[in-house]
């Protein structure tokens, strides 16, 4: 099956305004844009109060992820067409989110939890891959 949205004619500003304006309407107070040397965004970072503070997250954008999965899937579209795609991903990503948070069933914090930044930058999955985050076993 190929990946979601793979065909999209969505701009990826388009996208990036969309995810904006969800994270602005559940309480983003900040939210920054951030770019690549070649000046396309790679990531969109925003701060939302919690109960324990103003949070950061980062949400990364692997475009060189889905041009990889375009290639494995045999998907001929070029890398313009792998950005819109995953933009357009992290968009409804975000708006499936969103739509849980409404429905009272988690908080921004907890959903986004992996996104969490600390204060050098590095999200919360990031220090757990990076073994800097230990949860043990598992067992009890």
């Amino acid at each position: 099956m190929a990946i979601k949205n793979y065909t999209t004619t969505v701009d990826v500003y388009k996208s990036l305004g969309e995810i904006q304006g969800a994270l602005a309407s559940h309480g983003a107070r900040q939210i920054v844009t951030e770019y690549g040397d070649d000046g396309a965004p790679i990531g969109i970072a925003f701060a939302v109060d919690t109960p324990a503070g103003r949070r950061g997250f980062m949400l990364p954008a692997n475009i060189d992820g889905v041009y990889a999965v375009f290639q494995e899937q045999k998907v001929k579209a070029d890398y313009k067409q792998a950005a819109m795609t995953g933009w357009r991903n992290i968009r409804d990503w975000v708006l499936a989110q969103m739509a849980i948070i409404e429905a009272g069933m988690v908080s921004v914090d907890e959903v986004f939890l992996p996104y969490m930044v600390d204060r050098q930058g590095q999200t919360v999955y990031g220090l757990y891959q990076s073994g800097r985050l230990a949860l043990g076993s598992g067992e009890k």
